[in-house]
C-alpha cells in the first residue's frame, strides 16, 4: 500500500485512466466489429440501404479512433493502422464483390 498522499492519489489517477482507456479501446472494438459486419451484409445483398450503413459504420469508427488517439488512449500510429485495416477490408473484401460478373435472370451465363 502507498504510503505518501502523493502516492495515493497518483493510485487514483492511474485507475481513473485506466477505466477510461478501457471504455475507449472496447468502444473503438465494437465499432471496428460492427463495420466488418455491415460490410459482409452488404456485400452477400447490396442495397443502397446496406452501403449507407457501410459509410455510417466507417464514419463512426473513425471518429472513436480519432477521438482516442487525441485522448492519449491509443498511439497515432495504433490509430492510423486501425483506420487502414478498415479501409483494407473493405478493398479485399466490398470492391471485389463488385467487380464480380453479374448474372443476368434466365442465362446461366455473366453478363458483359
Amino acid at each position: 500500500m502507498a504510503n505518501s498522499k502523493s502516492a495515493i492519489k497518483r493510485i487514483q489517477i492511474a485507475e481513473r485512466n485506466r477505466l477510461r482507456n478501457k471504455a475507449y479501446k472496447s468502444a473503438v472494438k465494437t465499432l471496428m466489429k460492427r463495420y466488418f459486419t455491415a460490410v459482409e451484409t452488404y456485400v452477400a445483398a447490396p442495397t443502397a440501404e446496406g452501403k449507407q450503413q457501410v459509410d455510417a459504420a466507417l464514419s463512426k469508427a473513425y471518429s472513436k479512433i480519432d477521438k482516442a488517439v487525441k485522448q492519449g488512449v491509443l498511439h497515432r500510429n495504433n490509430g492510423a493502422r486501425k483506420k487502414s485495416r478498415l479501409v483494407g477490408f473493405w478493398k479485399r473484401v466490398g470492391q471485389a464483390s463488385q467487380n464480380a460478373p453479374v448474372l443476368e435472370a434466365g442465362s446461366g451465363e455473366a453478363a458483359s
